[in-house]
């Protein structure tokens, strides 16, 4: 068997495990769809209550806020969900006997996460679909450049997810990234509300940040519509972030691997 074969079938094996653990806990899932519902409508309300006269980027406030928040919030789940694979492991005392298997740490990381990340994608898109459903959130989709800025923004997402474990596994602080992106980037990512109105040196540094460019970028596809040659800026930022983010991450987890098991750390939390 090829390796790109035995790939698949450790996906396939994964996938099926945490597909049948979901709908063992079906109280769970109902719990979070709960929980999606009285979000949009928190935010609906909210909307209402600021009223139609603030219309960031020339669109209503609603559909502004369901997007962006559902998608950064995306970013934020993706990121705690690679960063809760290595914490169960070292937990429980699986972590030596993970990193020493025959699939590569990097790829044996991505694997175990590929699930919750998957789970919190379709998550956004249910999120999505509520406001436009029950709340009449209109939009105005470019489905080709939507998923051209989400192809683009899952491999930055997936950057972050390593870089969390990387962090867990090398100083065991890999929460201080989730906090980071909970507590402090989204204020400049542009969720909530345009960041023009920033400060010029916030708005400067918001610019550094992909997370910047992921939420407007999608935000453009699907509420404006825009085409790929409207937002080949924003693309651009997106592959370059892309190119530099990944690379740095899968490193970064191999080099603080190598070090936590030259220190005897590897289990540490």
């Amino acid at each position: 068997m090829g390796p790109g074969l035995a790939i698949f079938d450790k996906l396939y094996a994964i996938l099926r495990r945490d597909l049948l653990t979901a709908v063992r806990y079906r109280a769970g899932s109902a719990f979070l769809a709960m929980s999606l519902l009285v979000q949009v409508a928190a935010f609906y309300f909210l909307a209402r209550a600021i009223g139609p006269g603030f219309r960031p980027g020339g669109v209503e406030y609603f559909p502004y806020l369901l997007v962006g928040t559902g998608f950064y919030t995306f970013f934020v789940m993706s990121t705690q969900a690679f960063l809760g694979t290595i914490q169960q492991a070292q937990q429980t005392g699986t972590m030596e006997v993970l990193m020493t298997t025959s699939t590569a740490p990097a790829q044996l990381v991505v694997l175990s996460s590929i699930s919750a990340f998957v789970g919190n994608l379709v998550n956004f898109g249910a999120y999505v679909l509520a406001g436009v459903a029950i709340f009449r959130a209109p939009l105005h989709s470019n489905l080709f450049t939507a998923l051209i800025v989400l192809m683009l923004s899952l491999v930055i997402a997936l950057a972050l997810g390593i870089s969390a474990a990387a962090l867990q596994v090398w100083i065991q602080k890999g929460q201080a990234l989730v906090w980071l992106l909970g507590s402090g980037l989204w204020f400049l990512s542009g969720a909530m509300f345009p960041i023009e109105k920033l400060p010029q040196p916030l708005l400067l540094l918001s610019r550094c940040f992909p997370l910047y460019y992921a939420v407007g970028g999608m935000r453009r596809a699907l509420l404006e519509g825009a085409s790929l040659q409207a937002t080949a800026s924003t693309i651009g930022a997106l592959l370059a972030f892309g190119m530099v983010l990944l690379p740095l991450a899968l490193w970064g987890f191999t080099a603080s691997l190598r070090r936590a098991r030259q220190n005897g750390t590897l289990s540490f939390y």
